[in-house]
């Protein structure tokens, strides 16, 4: 994985609706990024062409009072993940676990700048 800022897509799998988009920041063995409610930061080593981390996601700002509760809402939340890279663009496959559910997800993530 190149250093430097990415955009990254998620879609909830295993049936759970939901979606998110943010930046993440990758270097040196790092990793910072969040969007409008959530950051994260963890680590991550790579192989030859893959790479594997964790990360700690917390909430930063509240939702607006809606129906829907977002699945990560007021929790610290653990994440595994691995994927594979290939020039400027990575696959990712991860589980986070929130409270005792263990919840997967895939994400897409997108070079953008060093």
């Amino acid at each position: 994985m190149r250093n430097g800022l990415y955009s990254i897509h998620i879609r909830m799998l295993d049936g759970v609706r939901g979606r998110a988009n943010g930046i993440i920041l990758l270097r040196d063995g790092r990793l910072l990024g969040g969007d409008p409610y959530f950051w994260s930061e963890g680590a991550y080593r790579v192989g030859d062409g893959t790479w594997k981390g964790e990360l700690l996601t917390r909430q930063h700002t509240p939702y607006a009072e809606t129906s829907t509760r977002p699945v990560f809402a007021g929790r610290e939340v653990s994440t595994g993940f691995s994927g594979t890279f290939a020039n400027d663009r990575s696959e990712v496959f991860a589980t986070s676990l929130v409270g005792s559910r263990s919840i997967s997800f895939r994400a897409t993530l997108q070079w953008l700048a060093d």
